[in-house]
């Protein structure tokens, strides 16, 4: 029994993504860790289930998700199948390609060969006709931007995705892609990027400042820094943390004295605002203009019932705002 329609929209907050017609919440699912073989599947159709229930209708995928490149997609094809196939016009559903995928020359980057097969094979994975938003996955130095933007176009006029973006991108090339884009007619929308409190990478690069001339929405990756902004390294490092029992993307490297330091100069603003330090590390995010929606990952529903809490209260004083930065940025 799922909640109600109107109760269930009334838990969310929903953004305009750019210019376009389509609004996404402010906080998304997205299924980078834990709907792989390794996840437990009854785990995954809770936490589905919660993030549905509470407003949260965009679920983020890529083709390499998992561990096992695919794994991901199958298995969120089984919830879907399962649950949610009534509801597929209130869920925008989104996939990616770019990164290494299959063996040989046609497996990674950027082509019309690899794009296109690759959007076949995630949508058979999922079993869907389309998905609502499809990117690339990272800028391809070799392939002509044009040939990439070409092959976004065919996939749209093809009926296979509604919407294009753009992940991975600095500034520079994101707005030639925007031109190119624009002049094919294709509805690029969104770009997908790392961004946190400690990660200010597109504020150097340039994609930051060119989301907001080009008015283009954005969706932010990594929002707790892979946990470092949450409160479970204020005390040193668990024994079964993900730097302990995984290490593919944060290690103890990235926990040294002076981060550690960093983490609870953050934790007591955090709790001068009464938020945990991951709620306000979301809601750092939210607040900003041109963020349209933060992508969170989970491993138990409780933890997107924690997040959501994120968007009740973010609003920063200057003072506050002056503190994160001189802390995050030293």
């Amino acid at each position: 029994m799922y909640i109600a329609a109107n109760d269930r929209y009334e838990k969310m907050k929903y953004k305009r993504c750019g210019r376009s017609g389509l609004l996404l919440p402010v906080v998304s699912l997205g299924l980078w860790h834990n709907f792989g073989d390794t996840g437990k599947f009854e785990t995954m159709e809770d936490m589905c289930k919660t993030a549905f229930d509470n407003g949260i209708t965009h679920f983020d995928l890529a083709n390499n998700y998992g561990p096992r490149y695919g794994s991901a997609e199958e298995n969120f094809g089984k919830i879907l199948k399962r649950h949610f196939l009534p509801y597929r016009d209130e869920m925008i559903i989104s996939t990616k390609a770019g990164y290494d995928m299959w063996d040989g020359p046609y497996g990674n980057w950027g082509s019309r060969k690899y794009l296109i097969a690759s959007l076949d094979q995630s949508l058979e994975r999922m079993g869907l006709d389309y998905v609502d938003i499809f990117y690339h996955h990272r800028m391809d130095p070799e392939t002509p931007l044009h040939e990439t933007c070409g092959a976004l176009e065919q996939i749209v006029r093809s009926g296979k995705a509604l919407y294009v973006g753009l992940s991975n991108y600095d500034g520079p090339t994101m707005k030639k892609a925007s031109e190119i884009l624009e002049e094919l007619h294709v509805p690029f929308i969104i770009n997908q990027n790392r961004y946190n409190i400690f990660d200010r990478g597109i504020e150097n690069n340039g994609l930051l400042s060119a989301v907001r001339e080009e008015q283009k929405g954005l969706i932010t990756f990594s929002p707790l820094a892979q946990g470092l902004l949450t409160g479970r390294y204020l005390n040193g490092i668990p024994e079964d943390s993900r730097i302990k029992t995984d290490g593919r993307f944060l290690n103890e490297n990235a926990l040294s004295d002076e981060r550690l330091n960093q983490i609870r100069a953050l934790n007591d603003i955090a709790t001068g605002r009464g938020q945990s330090l991951a709620e306000m590390a979301l809601s750092w995010l939210i607040g900003k203009d041109e963020v349209t929606t933060v992508l969170i990952g989970a491993s138990r529903p409780s933890q997107i019932l924690e997040n959501i809490k994120a968007m009740e209260k973010t609003d920063f004083s200057t003072e506050e705002l002056s503190k994160i930065e001189k802390i995050s940025l030293s």
